[in-house]
Order: C-alpha cells, then sequence, then structure tokens
C-alpha cells in the first residue's frame, strides 16, 4: 500500500497527540483516586497530635484531623489579602502557633475578617497567648485566581499583610521554622473569626476515564479513516 506524503505527516503528528492526551487523562484519573483516598482518610482516621517530628507533607496530610499544644505569637500575625467571603473582601488571620517544648511552629488559620473602610487601618487581632491546646484540619494554604510578582513577599510592619503564602519567607521573617501547611481551626475554638472551611471538589476518575476513552477512540477513527484512504487512494 502507498501512502501520500501530506495525509502521513498529518497523521503522525495527530496520532500521538491523541494517545498522549488519553494516557494523561489515564495519569490524571489515578491521582484523582490517590487525592479522594487521602480525602476520605482524613475525615476518618484518629485525629493526628502535631509535632515537629511529623513528616512535612501537605498532601499526605491534607483533611486531616489534628491537635498541637502550645501558645499563639501574638506579635507576629499575618493577614492573608485577597480573600473573598460572601461577596465581600477582606483577609484570612494567619496565626503563628509554637509548639509547647519545640522551636517549630505551623500556621493557624482563624477564620476572615472584612476589609476596615480604611485600608490603610489595619484589624486589631487580640488573642490569648497561654498555652492552650487547639483542634482543626490541615490543609494547603489559601491560594488566590492570579499571583503577581512579588505577591508572596510580605510587608514589614506587623500584623504583617502577604497575598500568597509562602511558608519558607514567613519562616525567615519569623524566625523559627513553620510547616508547610496551615491549620483551619475548628469552629466551635474561641481566638477565632468567620470559619466556613470548604473540602476542595474534584471531577471524578471516572470522568477522566470517559475523556482518555474519547481520545483513544479518536485516535483509533483517525487511524481507520487513515487506512482507508490511503487503501482507496491506491486503487
Amino acid at each position: 500500500m502507498k501512502f501520500e506524503t501530506i495525509p502521513t505527516l498529518v497523521y503522525l503528528c495527530l496520532l500521538p497527540l491523541l494517545l498522549a492526551l488519553g494516557a494523561w487523562q489515564l495519569d490524571r484519573a489515578e491521582q484523582k483516586r490517590v487525592f479522594l483516598k487521602l480525602q476520605e482518610q482524613g475525615g476518618v482516621t484518629e485525629t493526628l497530635h502535631l509535632s515537629a517530628a511529623i513528616e512535612d507533607n501537605t498532601e499526605a496530610l491534607r483533611y486531616r484531623k489534628v491537635e498541637a499544644v502550645g501558645s499563639y505569637d501574638e506579635s507576629h500575625q499575618f493577614l492573608i489579602d485577597n480573600q473573598i467571603s460572601a461577596g465581600k473582601a477582606g483577609y484570612f488571620v494567619m496565626t503563628p502557633f509554637i509548639l509547647q517544648g519545640e522551636s517549630k511552629a505551623v500556621l493557624v488559620n482563624r477564620g476572615w475578617i472584612p476589609l476596615n473602610q480604611d485600608r490603610s487601618a489595619l484589624p486589631d487581632l487580640p488573642i490569648n497567648k497561654a498555652i492552650t491546646t487547639i483542634s482543626g484540619r490541615i490543609n494547603n494554604f489559601p491560594s488566590v485566581g492570579i499571583k503577581l510578582a512579588g505577591a508572596e513577599l510580605p510587608t514589614d510592619t506587623w500584623p504583617s499583610v502577604v497575598q500568597v503564602v509562602d511558608s519558607t519567607i514567613l519562616a525567615k521573617k519569623l524566625g523559627y521554622p513553620l510547616f508547610q501547611f496551615q491549620i483551619e481551626l475548628d469552629k466551635d475554638l474561641p481566638d477565632g473569626f468567620k470559619r466556613e472551611w470548604q473540602t476542595t471538589t474534584v471531577m471524578l476518575p471516572e470522568q477522566h476515564t470517559a475523556y482518555a476513552v474519547q481520545w483513544f477512540a479518536l485516535a483509533l477513527t483517525l487511524t481507520i479513516i487513515f487506512i482507508w484512504y490511503s487503501y482507496k487512494k491506491e486503487r
């Protein structure tokens, strides 16, 4: 069978692309299975007692219930800018919680507060500095839609305003190490603000698998059309 140059080149370009897209969707399906399993485990696994010895792996611990004993660093708090709640702009209040008997801390998201009418006037953030036990849920840091250059750099003053949380940069500003995740403070605990913690919704693995089947079907259809066209041209 003789193959024409242009149709062959088009076929050889499109086929690997279609197969790659199908393989990518299968890989995404497996990633979602792992994520949903971790999410499910986070809701039913016994409460984790946080210590510096805990592996600092956000994805493995995400949505895990956690308790920690220590004290808030009341003098060094962060306001995470550009956070929207019920259509209003405001901040998430992120306060370092230093673990008892250790030098490491975790950032505790104490909830959302609205902007002042005068944006330059930062809110007062009183908190109990005594040794206490907190509980909550481990999660990624808050995200923003568009990350601008320098968004991860906090302001010099306290409380410090920052748009994107980079725990390494904030740890340098604080002078002590931080975990790479936040604790979303339980709603029934004091020292918090508006707390409406959400669980990320994701596309189900079955949907990714269905998309993979479609890409592979297109690859098969393309192959059949190419062979049929070449055979017809030869005849």
